[in-house]
C-alpha cells in the first residue's frame, strides 16, 4: 500500500506498507501471508478474479486485533495514518471524519479487491507532465489524484476517496481554452474580486456552450469563435467538496494567479507573483508565492455518502511542472498538489483508449 505523507505535508514523498506477500513453492503452488497488523505474518489467501483483478483475504483477522481493543487500534491507526494523536486535533468536525475514516477501513480487515490501474499517456501540447499526484483537502487529509489531459481540457481523478467524494470520481476538471487574467498582487488579495473575474469567465463558458447547442439544432454546425471540443477523448466535467458538502477540501485553501500573455508558453517559466486572497483557507501555509499561469476549472462538492453532487466554479493555478493549485471559489478554499515521485513498473497504458476505458471504469464503480 503507499500511503500519503502526513497531511498537510505534500511534498514529503510517500510512505510503503506491505500488506500481503506470496512464497512460490515447486508445481506451481504459494503460500500467502497477509501483513496487516501488528501481530506479524498470518496465514492469507489470494483468488484471482478476472484479468487485471484479483482478492485478497485474510484468513485470521484475529492477528489484527489488539489487546487494548478498538480504542487502542484506533490510536495506534491514528498515529500511523495521521501522524498525530487525538488530542492534537482539536476541530470537533476534522475528529468525526477521521473516525469515520477508521470504521470504513478497518471493518475490511485487508480483504480487498484490486483493479489495475493505468497511468495516464503523455503528449508533447500537454500543460505539464500528466501522473500522479499528492493533494490537501482540508479535514480530509491527503489524497491521490490522478491528472490526465483529454485535448482542451484535463481532468483530476480521485485514486483516493473521502465520505463525500469517493475514488474514480473527477475532483478537477481545467478548461486549458480558458486562461483566466487575474489582478496585481494587491486586488488579488480581495476575494470579491477574485470571484467576481472566475464567475465572468463562467459566464463566458455558459454562453459558449448555448451558442454552440443553438448551431447544432440550427445544423448550421456554427461553432463558438474559441474551439472547446476534446481533441483526443471526451471530458466530463467533475469537482469536488469538504465539510458538510464535502469533496473538496474541508478547509481547503484558496489561490489565484496573474496569467501571463497569451504568446507565452506553459512551459516559458515566466513567474508571476502568487498569494492566496484574504479568507480563503489553506491546509498549508507554505504554497508557491509565484505560479505560471492560470485556467477556468470546476470542482465536484457533495455531502456524505457522495449526495447531491454539483459542480462549482474554481481556478486552477500552474505553479510549476510538479505543483498546482485549486481554488474553490464557493468553499472558500485552496487545495495545493504535488508530484508523486514513486516509480511504478509496467503501468503504463497499452494505447489512450484502455486508459479512456479504464477512467470510466473506476467512475461506474461510484456513481
Amino acid at each position: 500500500m503507499y500511503l500519503p505523507p502526513h497531511d498537510p505535508h505534500v511534498d514529503d514523498p510517500m510512505r510503503f506498507k506491505p500488506l500481503f506477500r506470496v512464497h512460490l513453492m515447486e508445481r506451481k503452488s504459494a503460500t500467502v501471508e497477509c501483513m496487516y497488523g501488528h501481530r506479524g505474518p498470518h496465514n492469507g489467501h489470494i483468488q484471482i478474479v478476472k484479468k487485471d483483478e484479483f482478492s485478497t483475504k485474510c484468513n485470521q483477522t484475529d492477528h489484527h486485533r489488539m489487546s487494548g481493543g478498538r480504542q487502542e487500534e484506533f490510536r495506534t491507526w491514528l498515529r500511523e495514518e495521521w501522524g498525530r494523536t487525538l488530542e492534537d486535533i482539536f476541530h470537533e468536525h476534522m475528529q468525526e471524519l477521521i473516525l469515520m475514516k477508521f470504521i470504513y477501513t478497518s471493518q475490511y480487515d485487508n480483504c480487498l479487491t484490486y483493479r489495475r490501474i493505468y497511468l495516464p499517456p503523455s503528449h508533447p501540447d500537454d500543460l505539464i507532465r500528466p501522473g500522479l499526484f499528492k493533494g490537501t483537502y482540508g479535514s480530509h487529509g491527503l489524497e491521490i489524484v490522478m491528472l490526465s489531459f483529454h485535448g482542451k481540457r484535463a481532468r483530476g481523478t480521485k485514486i483516493t476517496g473521502d465520505p463525500n467524494i469517493p475514488a474514480g470520481q473527477q475532483t478537477v476538471e481545467i478548461d486549458l481554452m480558458h486562461r483566466i487574467q487575474l489582478p496585481d498582487v494587491e486586488s488579488l488579495r480581495s476575494f470579491n474580486e477574485l470571484s467576481r473575474i472566475v464567475l465572468e469567465v463562467r459566464e463566458q463558458v455558459r454562453q459558449e456552450q448555448q451558442q454552440q447547442e443553438d448551431g447544432a439544432e440550427d445544423g448550421e454546425g456554427r461553432a463558438p469563435q474559441s474551439p472547446r471540443e476534446p481533441q483526443r477523448g471526451p471530458a466530463q466535467p467533475s469537482v469536488e467538496l469538504p465539510a458538510e458538502k464535502g469533496g473538496g477540501p474541508a478547509d481547503g485553501e484558496a489561490a489565484a494567479a496573474a496569467a501571463p500573455a497569451p504568446e507565452q508558453p506553459a512551459q516559458s517559466g515566466q513567474g508571476q507573483p502568487f498569494v492566496l486572497p484574504v479568507g480563503v483557507s489553506s491546509r498549508n501555509e507554505d504554497y508557491p508565492r509565484t505560479c505560471r499561469m492560470c485556467f477556468y476549472g470546476t470542482g465536484l462538492i457533495a455531502g456524505h455518502g457522495f449526495t447531491s453532487p454539483e459542480r462549482t466554479p474554481g481556478v486552477f493555478i500552474l505553479f510549476d511542472e510538479d505543483r498546482f493549485g485549486f481554488i474553490w471559489l464557493e468553499l472558500k478554499s485552496f487545495s495545493l498538489y504535488s508530484r508523486v515521485r514513486a516509480t511504478f513498473r509496467n503501468a503504463e497504458a497499452p494505447s489512450p483508449q484502455a486508459f479512456e476505458e479504464m477512467l470510466k471504469n473506476i467512475q461506474s464503480l461510484t456513481s
